[in-house]
């Protein structure tokens, strides 16, 4: 799939297209560097069996806003090929849909978690926020196909998912929970339709994951103050490693399966193979 892209994605950056509409777009697909992309419908038009992105993303592929990503080839290459300007109201509309080195990144982690050992044994690394924090956020992107954009609030950046639906994401970097829970803010909780915790562990893999309907949430785990504390003796049941009740969320196994647990892979798998088998017997 990702060689056919990369293929089509050079093909159509190889020439001109200013005397099309394709500059109307506001959905592109990246193809094998940052000089190469195509719009999505281009893609659809030349391949018929693509008709989503979120069957880009049961590939590896991620969905981001170009202020994420800070692409300023891009805006080189849309006046390269249509021979006109990005303007800033039009950027800000501009979505990528690209396709990270799964395998790449895979090493990574472990390279980065042998550094981090080594700078924890010498006490030079006491604080580890920063690259937890995005890491995770990263792997709930990917698994869950949640779409990165620009916050109206001062916050950065917000999840959505296909649908829309607004996800607030809360990272735990730790290899067991704290007896108080995992901490939430209970208005950014109010103001999103899922919450996604992430279980990272101090080896950077994935411990668990925690997927709740946000009206859920605040009617049966928030209290009277503006923070929301999700136990784990109250949240267990709703653990992907003990319900498969969002399973059906989930865009990208592959990656899933990838960078969680060896504990949490065996056990994500034996619910796939119940869920396949229940289907096949309905």
């Amino acid at each position: 799939m990702k060689n056919l892209i990369d293929g089509l994605c050079s093909e159509f950056s190889s020439e001109t297209h200013g005397s099309s509409d394709y500059w109307k777009e506001s959905l592109f697909v990246r193809g094998i560097d940052d000089d190469t992309f195509m719009p999505f419908s281009v893609l659809s038009k030349k391949n018929k069996d693509i008709g989503s992105v979120s069957q880009l993303q049961a590939e590896g592929y991620v969905l981001s806003s170009l202020d994420y990503l800070e692409l300023k080839s891009f805006e080189s290459w849309y006046q390269k090929i249509f021979n006109r300007k990005l303007t800033q109201k039009d950027k800000k509309l501009v979505n990528i849909v690209h396709c990270p080195d799964a395998k790449k990144i895979f090493e990574a982690v472990e390279i980065v978690n042998q550094v981090y050992q080594i700078l924890k044994d010498h006490k030079v690394l006491v604080n580890g926020k920063n690259l937890p924090v995005q890491l995770g956020e990263w792997y709930a992107k990917t698994i869950f196909g949640l779409h990165q954009k620009k916050s109206s609030s001062q916050r950065g950046f917000d999840f959505f998912t296909e649908e829309e639906k607004k996800a607030e994401v809360g990272i735990h970097w730790q290899d067991v929970t704290s007896p108080k829970g995992v901490k939430l803010k209970r208005s950014l909780v109010e103001m999103s339709d899922y919450t996604v915790v992430m279980y990272v562990a101090k080896n950077f893999m994935i411990r668990d994951i925690l997927l709740l309907d946000s009206d859920f949430a605040i009617r049966k785990f928030a209290g009277k103050g503006h923070t929301i504390f999700l136990k784990d003796s109250d949240i267990r049941s709703y653990f992907f490693s003990r319900s498969s009740k969002h399973y059906d969320k989930i865009k990208n196994k592959s990656a899933l399966m990838r960078f969680a647990s060896p504990d949490l892979a065996m056990k994500i798998d034996e619910k796939f193979a119940q869920i396949e088998l229940e289907k096949e017997q309905s």
